[in-house]
């Protein structure tokens, strides 16, 4: 895969799951794109890793936002206890999926949160993960 392509489909996955739940303002898309700048570099130094991007910003994305505005994506599976956010699954690898850590539950691959339907839509939640 040629790496502006991989680089744009990685960008399209991450924004399509911030669209999904409503938090893609323009603050965080230039979130976005810090992330996949920041990868650019990494991947031009390991071009095998192209297929491990969209996993990879979408991790760079979720820890930018859990700095700046809270945790994201919030789990849609647990309706009880304290907020969490998804995990992304595996962390280096290809075909990443969100992942709710607790109940072990796939919920969406990266890209794909608005199939996971409306449940937890909401946007990131205040505090620490």
């Amino acid at each position: 895969m040629e790496l502006e392509q991989a680089l744009h489909a990685a960008r399209a996955l991450v924004i399509a799951d911030l669209t999904a739940r409503d938090v893609a303002d323009a603050d965080v898309v230039s979130l976005v794109e810090d992330a996949v700048a920041g990868r650019r570099w990494w991947v031009e130094q390991w071009p095998e890793g192209a297929g491990f991007l969209a996993g990879l910003v979408a991790q760079d994305v979720q820890d930018a936002l859990l700095e700046r505005y809270g945790r994201w994506p919030l789990c849609p599976v647990c309706a009880a206890g304290d907020p969490h956010a998804l995990d992304v699954e595996p962390e280096l690898g290809p075909d990443p999926h969100w992942v709710c850590g607790k109940a072990g539950v796939v919920v969406a691959r990266v890209g794909s949160l608005g199939a996971a339907g409306a449940a937890g839509a909401a946007g990131p939640a205040e505090g620490g993960g």
